[in-house]
């Protein structure tokens, strides 16, 4: 099906109708938000005389509601101007415009009826050939399209988004009784390009796949807490970060998603699934039905299993409820033995053999939890899907799990899981142990840098299709290793292309990561054409190792600390000047120096969830690898498009003063961080390494030339120094920033003027390059500053002095 999808109609304007409509927009497409018509005048309407048949109250529903969504935070929305691709409407007035769409997407409540009558009305204005799906979460797709044209059903099966849209990646398909092939096929290749998700066919089986395995996980959990005796704390502590799920693990999820939201699911599987194994575990325990009763559905009703009180000194604390009493206490501390064991285990999927072997509550609860899930999961195959990959797939992607039931299954060994699911009296699905018979041990297996999984039905290893878009780090590493420290790998991604891939705690940027950087570009200059500097963690890189600073700082080894800074500034200069082209791929958090890094590089390729920055005034120091100089370097770039020079300095300046962070990949091009022209984003971070390697290659190919460095950069001198030492006396005096703050910003304001010259004059990098690395060092000698990086390396926060 070669469709171009160039406008969507989204039919329900609610929660998770705007989130959809806001992340088509945030990918470019034009949007019609459309819902019903109010039925009666709000107060406000009545006082300025308004009746039903005005404008603006006809489409006060869908209004309201867009508006909501955007205000909302974590924003639904890559950057607020995306929002002017989205129009809005309602379904008496406007149903007409979905003749001019390429897909109808239905959001509303969920109810079979209405969703009828919706569609219903749908086809009265829909052109043939257009996309229909629905976003039911449960609802069965067969009944949807009962009754419609046989093209309607042709071009209709349900879509199902997981909310919020633009942060979870799981996107379901499931097919009605009449969905054409084509369709499906083109969705499925869609989701992944276009909306960057992770596309997923599912079977139309109750809660299809996400939802049916991730609510058996919990609702075993319940029953597990109760069978165990274990706290709310204890259950989150050991199901968040500790095994690659979200932090707010089990409990704490459940009351940011609704406990009501999770129960219609859970009902509805108990109601529909008469089949199921496990039937008796989607039974509701008296604890769930209290805290129903009661209304404490969690954030939305102010508690849950947690709720925020305040002690006699008004002072915020967060309460937890003991299940056992359902009354709100104090929170409880969590420690086991065994977490303790997996402290240097860096990689999550190496903790699990550790955690299932231990010798406390952790390690049989553990052993419980995971027993049941695996024994859950295999007994879904083939009813709600034929590859278990998808299974993982969904769970990794609509819940955040880093790993899958069966990745999990696979990291403790096919025989533990066996034994862990005989354990709890539960059997694993006949083809497990015909798996087994067949010679795999295995779920999963490597080969030629490609992931296969067992087909069941083939009875063998099959490679996992649509990989050839992607470049996984995880599957080449050992094979296509060119060079490895303690701090980097460099891998040979073909084509020419090196990647040097971080290796570091929280991928900090210290010594061993500038040699392996220095290193990756001596080999790519030699017998290479192009080096790409990307990871697949959850973050690109959280900065400088700021602990490395602290000990030099505190020993007072300046010249060390010199010495360790001016090697970071020649490193960002030896990507910026190298004979090779250089990308950066950053994602997530890229802060510091892992700006510093992008900042430096020919090209960026960023994913479009960076959060991008550089953040060492809350350290007390300024950016100190080339920061700093690069963005008196970009203000002055644009002097030749601007004529006021202070107002375009004083831009760049406030950016790193106040520490501002994009929270988008799209938002970094208003910050100067990204450049329009030269950089790029992309939706799907899984083709972030692949694009990368292509962007490289092209460069090469096209032929690159190094660049001749650079003596043409206009500093303003005291004309500006001035201007920002009267804004900084201006701030102290009002109390705005502290007496250490103004330090940091004067010692700023000396680098981006280009220091004290009396009238602007045209320097080369090196010398603001020195000027940083003097403000740098000097900010390392003040104890206020030792304060601030002492408190950030023990909670993670800046301290504000």
């Amino acid at each position: 099906m070669n469709k171009h999808i160039k406008k969507v109609a989204v039919i329900g304007s609610g929660i998770m109708g705007s989130g959809i409509a806001c992340h088509f927009a945030n990918i470019g497409v034009e949007v019609l938000l459309l819902d019903i018509v109010p039925r009666e005048l709000s107060d406000k309407e009545k006082a300025k005389g308004l009746t039903l048949e005005d404008k603006v109250v006809r489409n006060r529903l869908v209004n309201d509601s867009l508006t909501t969504a955007l205000k909302s935070k974590p924003s639904p929305i890559y950057h607020q101007k995306f929002a002017s691709r989205i129009s809005t409407g309602n379904l008496e007035d406007d149903i007409a415009k979905i003749s001019k769409v390429d897909w109808i997407i239905e959001v509303v409540v969920e109810r079979l009826d209405i969703k009828k009558m919706v569609f219903e009305n749908i086809e009265k204005h829909r052109t043939p050939g257009t996309l229909i799906t629905s976003n039911t979460s449960g609802i069965p797709i067969k009944f949807m399209s009962e009754g419609r044209s046989d093209d309607f059903q042709k071009h209709f099966c349900g879509t199902h988004f997981f909310n919020p849209a633009r942060y979870l990646k799981l996107f379901e398909i499931i097919p009605g009784p009449k969905t054409s092939q084509e369709v499906l096929d083109f969705l499925n290749g869609y989701g992944e390009q276009f909306l960057g998700k992770t596309s997923v066919v599912a079977k139309d089986t109750p809660a299809f796949i996400g939802n049916r395995v991730g609510i058996f996980s919990i609702q075993s959990l319940f029953h597990t807490v109760k069978d165990m005796g274990m706290t709310v704390e204890e259950v989150d502590k050991l199901t968040g970060p500790v095994i690659g799920r979200p932090k707010s693990a089990t409990f704490r999820t459940v009351d940011v998603v609704g406990l009501d939201t999770l129960v219609h699911v859970a009902n509805g599987i108990h109601e529909n699934c008469k089949d199921d194994e496990r039937l008796a575990l989607f039974k509701l325990p008296d604890f769930i039905n209290t805290m129903m009763e009661n209304k404490w559905l969690g954030s939305k009703t102010g508690q849950g299993f947690y709720k925020k009180s305040k002690d006699k000194d008004g002072k915020t604390e967060i309460l937890t409820l003991d299940l056992d009493t359902m009354d709100y206490r104090s929170k409880k501390s969590a420690k086991f033995a065994t977490l303790e064991l997996t402290k240097t285990i860096d990689k999550v999927v190496d903790r699990f053999p550790v955690l299932v072997g231990g010798k406390d509550k952790a390690g049989e609860f553990y052993r419980k939890s995971f027993g049941q899930l695996f024994a859950y999961v295999s007994h879904r195959i083939p009813e709600i899907t034929d590859e278990l990959y998808k299974i993982d797939d969904a769970m990794k992607a609509g819940f955040g799990w880093e790993h899958g039931p069966f990745q999990i299954w696979d990291a403790v060994g096919l025989e533990k899981g066996l034994e862990f699911i005989k354990a709890e009296g539960l059997e694993a699905a006949s083809w497990v142990q015909e798996m087994k018979d067949s010679g795999n041990k295995t779920f999963y297996s490597i080969k030629d840098g490609a992931t296969y999984f067992y087909d069941i039905p083939k009875k063998s290893a099959e490679k996992i299709p649509g990989q050839d878009a992607f470049i996984i780090l995880d599957n080449i590493r050992k094979s296509k290793e060119v060079f490895k420290n303690s701090g980097v790998v460099i891998e040979d991604l073909g084509d020419g292309i090196l990647n040097v891939e971080f290796q570091s705690k929280m991928n900090t940027i210290g010594g061993d990561v500038l040699a392996g950087l220095n290193k990756a570009i001596d080999l790519a200059e030699k017998d290479f054409q192009g080096l790409v500097v990307g990871n697949q963690a959850a973050n690109f890189s959280v900065g400088a190792n700021i602990g490395m600073i602290f000990m030099m700082a505190v020993e007072q080894e300046y010249d060390e600390l010199n010495m360790a800074i001016k090697m970071f500034q020649d490193t960002m200069m030896r990507m910026r000047y190298s004979a090779i082209p250089t990308i950066s791929a950053p994602h997530g958090m890229t802060l510091g120096g892992g700006c510093e890094l992008s900042l430096h590089a020919d090209k960026v390729i960023a994913a479009a969830e960076t959060y991008i920055g550089l953040v060492e005034f809350g350290v007390g120091v300024i950016p100190g690898g080339g920061g700093s100089k690069e963005f008196a370097v970009r203000a002055q770039d644009t002097f030749k498009k601007n004529d006021v020079e202070l107002n375009v300095l004083q831009e760049y300046f406030l950016t790193i003063g106040m520490a501002k962070v994009s929270t988008s990949a799209y938002e970094a091009y208003d910050l100067g961080i990204l450049q329009h022209g030269k950089d790029i984003v992309v939706v799907n971070k899984d083709r972030q390494i692949a694009t990368a390697k292509a962007h490289a290659k092209l460069m090469a190919e096209s032929g690159y030339t190094q660049p001749v460095k650079r003596t043409d950069i206009k500093v303003l001198g005291k004309q500006a120094l001035g201007m920002f030492l009267v804004g900084t006396d201006s701030m102290e005096a009002s109390h705005y920033i502290s007496e250490h703050d103004k330090k940091i910003a004067n010692k700023l304001a000396y680098v981006m003027a280009g220091g004290d010259l009396s009238e602007p004059t045209l320097v080369n990098e090196q010398y603001l390059l020195d000027l940083e690395r003097e403000a740098f060092l000097s900010l390392c000698t003040e104890r206020k500053t030792l304060e601030r990086i002492q408190h950030m390396l023990k909670t993670g926060k800046p301290l504000r002095n």
